[in-house]
């Protein structure tokens, strides 16, 4: 039997599946040929099991259809051979094909969608009919086959409209706009995915049936709930639930006055969007927590290796690195995870962890332009790489143009705000800096470094010489991180010039225990503002409090 590792798809006229190699096998089973185009038209090539089994063989007896898909999948491994388990990915819940090993052959539009496909079943005919009433949707194909996409390994979510119930005529146009608003902002993290508003709408959504949610959405979790109008008060009740299991995450109550419902319902979305964002990396830690790596699922890898990046504990660190390295490992061409793994490392130097800054120096530099080989337009890369000229480089002309680059391509990635404004405030522009950081806090409300945000606006504050905001802040952020020695160094500076001298020596004794390396020299010759005035402001601050 010949191995291969790639396979051509046609799709449009008489459908082929084949080995890419002159003598290598064919798929010639109808149903194992519709099995292919079901998952080759998908999001990311992924189908739950159930929705194949309906598709393929009915619904009439769930565990007919179980064991038929079963069967299925083990003729085709006999006809594929080895190479099975690199084209398609099984789980207990769903089944996806790898498309980067998939090339798609043929001329879109050039016949019949599926032509010869004769299958009886209902699912699967309605699917095709509606697929051949509009085939334009799935041409991208044709052009992203020389380079698919790569795995997903960002969770997926999806906002239902909310049902509105009772009011006028005019009121039941509210629940649609708070869902479609909620998914806005919760598209700007870089750690979910947020399927459109307008692919959540088109659903049945008379009755929301979970796995079909799943199902036509490939989402792994989704709001869903009910808005009451009453004759003052408006009413909404949102639930968040994870669509594999059917489980309620967290359920939601805000009530309000009609009046005035527009102005204020900025509060309620804001708070739905960081309950989403807390949960879902809270679920993905405690997947993760007492399981092997390779019994993680992807959509959990990622953001429990990041939340547990920005940990204040050494060993979620350590722990985090093996999460993000697995995860490359199954997505090797997915951008932000080489994105990430640059951040790793600069945190890896810039906390002190690290046994060899010079190798990890390095290697965040080869992450970041890894990640930019892949995708040069992701702003997120592009932010990283900044980062990681900024804090291990100092290379301060470098950051800024990524920063800038970054956000000409996406003027919300917050981010880049961030780091823009950290840049500012580094660089003597205390004004430039507190406005990118309020920019950024306000793009930014999921992230699981929250602590960051805080930490970097108080840096901005205290190079505005606004010293009592400065410190909230950097109080706010040490109670998230209360290990994160930039933010210590900037509450003994707020402290020493609001002239509470007791409290800054206090702090600095602490962070000498934590850190009994730590000089005013070793801060000037490697910390980004230290050839500023902002930053030998700080180093006062700290010889001040008792720093040597």
């Amino acid at each position: 039997m010949v191995k291969t590792s790639r396979i051509e798809i046609n799709l449009f006229g008489a459908c082929v599946v084949r080995s890419s190699q002159s003598n290598g096998f064919e798929i010639t089973g109808a149903k194992h040929k519709a099995l292919f185009a079901l998952l080759a038209t998908a999001p990311f090539g992924r189908r739950t099991r159930p929705f194949l089994q309906d598709m393929l063989w009915g619904t009439a007896c769930y565990d007919t259809g179980r064991q038929s898909l079963r069967r299925a999948l083990s003729d085709i491994k006999q006809i594929v051979g080895d190479s099975f388990a690199e084209i398609l990915i099984s789980t207990n819940s769903d089944i996806t094909l790898d498309l980067t090993r998939v090339s798609f052959i043929g001329r879109p539009g050039g016949g019949e969608l599926l032509e010869g496909i004769n299958i009886r079943e209902e699912g699967f005919n309605r699917w095709l009919g509606a697929m051949r009433l509009n085939p334009e949707q799935i041409y991208s194909l044709y052009s992203l086959s020389s380079q698919p996409p790569p795995r997903p390994l960002l969770p997926a979510i999806a906002v239902l409209p909310f049902r509105t119930i009772g009011g006028a005529a005019e009121h039941a146009v509210l629940g649609d706009w708070l869902a479609e608003e909620t998914s806005r902002s919760l598209s700007r993290s870089n750690l979910i995915a947020v399927i459109s508003h307008w692919s959540s709408r088109a659903l049945d959504l008379s009755v929301i049936d979970i796995p079909n949610v799943r199902a036509a959405l490939a989402v792994d979790y989704c709001v869903a709930g009910s808005l009451r109008v009453g004759s003052n008060e408006l009413v909404l009740d949102a639930d968040f639930i994870d669509t594999a299991s059917g489980r309620i995450l967290w359920t939601r109550q805000f009530a309000g006055p009609l009046q005035g419902f527009l102005s204020r319902s900025a509060e309620g979305i804001s708070e739905i969007v960081i309950a989403v964002g807390r949960a879902i990396a809270d679920d993905a830690i405690l997947h993760v927590n007492g399981r092997r790596l390779a019994d993680v699922e992807d959509h959990r890898l990622l953001l429990a290796g990041v939340d547990l990046m920005h940990r204040p504990s050494l060993r979620a660190f350590a722990k985090s690195r093996d999460l993000i390295d697995e995860a490359l490992r199954r997505a090797p061409h997915a951008a932000e995870a080489h994105a990430w793994f640059g951040k790793w490392h600069v945190l890896s130097v810039f906390n002190g962890w690290s046994t060899d800054p010079k190798n990890d120096t390095r290697r965040a530099v080869d992450c970041t332009a890894r990640a930019l080989d892949i995708d040069p337009a992701s702003s997120f890369a592009l932010t990283i790489d900044g980062f990681a000229h900024t804090n291990l480089l100092r290379r301060m002309d470098v950051a800024r143009e990524r920063y800038d680059a970054a956000l000409r391509l996406n003027p919300n990635e917050s981010l880049a705000w961030l780091l823009t404004g950290a840049l500012h405030a580094f660089g003597d522009e205390p004004e430039a800096a507190v406005g990118a950081a309020e920019k950024a806090r306000r793009l930014s409300p999921i992230d699981p470094f929250q602590y960051f945000y805080e930490s970097l606006s108080a840096s901005a504050l205290l190079a505005a010489g606004r010293y009592e905001e400065s410190l909230a802040f950097a109080e706010r952020s040490l109670r998230r991180h209360d290990r994160h020695i930039s933010t210590l160094r900037t509450q003994v500076a707020a402290l020493h010039y609001l002239e509470r001298g007791a409290e800054a020596r206090a702090v600095a004794s602490e962070i000498l225990r934590r850190h009994p390396d730590f000089t005013v020299a070793n801060y000037l010759r490697g910390h980004p503002a230290g050839d500023h005035e902002s930053g030998r402001r700080v180093a006062v601050a700290l010889r001040s409090s008792g720093i040597p």
